[in-house]
């Protein structure tokens, strides 16, 4: 069975009972052999599907008599489907979206509701004003969407968040950077590469990548940064990757350990480090000298680890299994620690597709507490004198600033530093508390917090 639309169906009926939507996609593409374009097809529909579930469902809403949440689930499903095709796929004409989806109904057990599918496309087509063959946005001559007043419903619904995210950033930031990062986390996420100088150098990795035709842009004040541009296929088979040239991983990420900023020969935990990003690029920033102990409680996140630093051929990193929160041994050993907390992830959610529908404020309350046990802890790792860098994926103050605020006024013997002689991108100095915050639809990269902490001598 090789019909992509099929295929994306499939994939979103386990997305809807709880799979994550990356890992249902792998499960169901690694069962058949497509064409690139037809792979392509299936990806951008059910992580778009997904991404706009909330803008799709509020469609069914306004145009079916029953509600989305009343259609029965494979049959709102592949509602899903067409209407995503119609309003985000331009390439793909009108009529074509509409038959498809009529055949998807057709096979998946609703040949008596073929009628309601089309009519209720072919609906949206006439309250758009488009042609059955157009499908561009400036064909439709209205958008059939009709929004509320309130901004935070009306931003929610337009670009599919849940409510209390847009009010979450509308309060960081106002209402027109709100709706540019909005559009900006519906993008399709670009991949970007981290270069292992201690076997390789930029030149050689670009002149690789672009004899197999590969675009590729460098990014500034990040030496080991390259970003692939266009579509490049499977990761794994591009020129570098078993020779462990380069590891993916985003451009704010590999700040973080340019922040931390470790040095040959130094004792650096990473205290939640799997899968291994982080850590493999503070062994690359240390010439792979010194003692890395990578912490994480989940075993089969640190094979991936083990898996990364042996293709990068890396001999500084030991693996530790256990709860950084409860580790003993650590006591005041460690020169830098990095606390790579686990987070609601709000600033990666255009990699996440489902992340949106994840989290909710109870989930972040939760992580919030996690990360604090997490800092005060992890704190005791470092030596009179050392260093403690904090970061995050998110963009929630109460995973972020709050938690730094909280211990710092619990902790005296502990301050804020700036990183001088650190080369880091001008908007890294941005904030005047002294931690830097990655706003994505700025500065095009991953949402990203970090903080570098000292521990002062005077707490011995």
């Amino acid at each position: 069975m090789t019909n992509p639309r099929q295929l994306a169906f499939i994939t979103l009926r386990d997305v809807h009972k709880g799979a994550y939507a990356d890992v249902a996609l792998d499960r169901v593409l690694q069962k058949v052999s497509l064409p690139d374009n037809d792979r392509r097809l299936v990806t951008e529909l059910v992580y778009g599907s997904v991404r706009r579930q909330r803008t799709l469902d509020t469609l069914i809403d306004q145009l079916a008599k029953k509600k989305s949440h009343q259609q029965p689930q494979d049959l709102r499903t592949i509602l899903h489907l067409g209407f995503y095709q119609l309003r985000y796929q331009q390439r793909i004409p009108a009529s074509a979206a509409v038959n498809t989806t009529v055949q998807l109904a057709k096979e998946n057990g609703f040949s008596g509701l073929t009628g309601f599918v089309n009519g209720l496309l072919r609906q949206y087509i006439r309250k758009a004003g488009a042609t059955g063959e157009e499908n561009t946005p400036s064909s439709l001559h209205t958008d059939p969407l009709q929004l509320p007043e309130n901004p935070v419903e009306r931003l929610g619904i337009l670009h599919s968040f849940p409510d209390w995210i847009i009010q979450v950033w509308l309060e960081q930031l106002g209402l027109t950077d709100t709706e540019k990062l909005c559009e900006w986390m519906n993008q399709s996420p670009t991949i970007d590469l981290r270069i292992n100088p201690l076997c390789t150098s930029i030149e050689e990795v670009e002149a690789a990548l672009q004899s197999v035709g590969v675009l590729v842009r460098r990014i500034p004040h990040l030496p080991q940064a390259l970003r692939l541009i266009g579509s490049v296929g499977s990761i794994q088979k591009l020129p570098g990757f078993k020779e462990g040239w380069w590891t993916v991983q985003d451009s704010s990420a590999q700040l973080v350990s340019h922040l931390l900023d470790p040095q040959p020969g130094e004792v650096v935990i990473d205290a939640c480090a799997a899968p291994g990003g982080k850590t493999t690029h503070i062994a690359e920033l240390m010439a792979d000298k010194g003692k890395i102990w990578a912490c994480d409680r989940t075993p089969s996140r640190l094979r991936k680890l083990q898996e990364n630093s042996q293709r990068l051929n890396l001999q500084s990193i030991q693996i530790y299994t256990g709860d950084s929160r409860h580790i003993k041994q650590f006591q005041n050993t460690a020169d830098r620690v990095l606390l790579d907390a686990p987070c609601s992830g709000l600033g990666t959610m255009h990699r996440h597709a489902d992340a949106r529908w994840r989290q909710t404020p109870e989930s972040v309350r939760e992580l919030s507490v996690l990360q604090k046990e997490l800092l005060t802890h992890t704190s005791t790792f470092v030596k009179s004198g050392g260093v403690l860098v904090y970061a995050t994926c998110t963009l929630h103050p109460a995973e972020n600033e709050e938690v730094i605020s909280a211990f710092l006024a619990e902790s005296p013997d502990w301050q804020i530093e700036s990183p001088s002689g650190v080369e880091l991108p001008d908007f890294a100095h941005s904030t005047p508390q002294g931690w830097f915050k990655v706003w994505p639809h700025q500065q095009d990269m991953d949402g990203f917090f970090m903080v570098r902490l000292r521990k002062t001598n005077n707490s011995e």
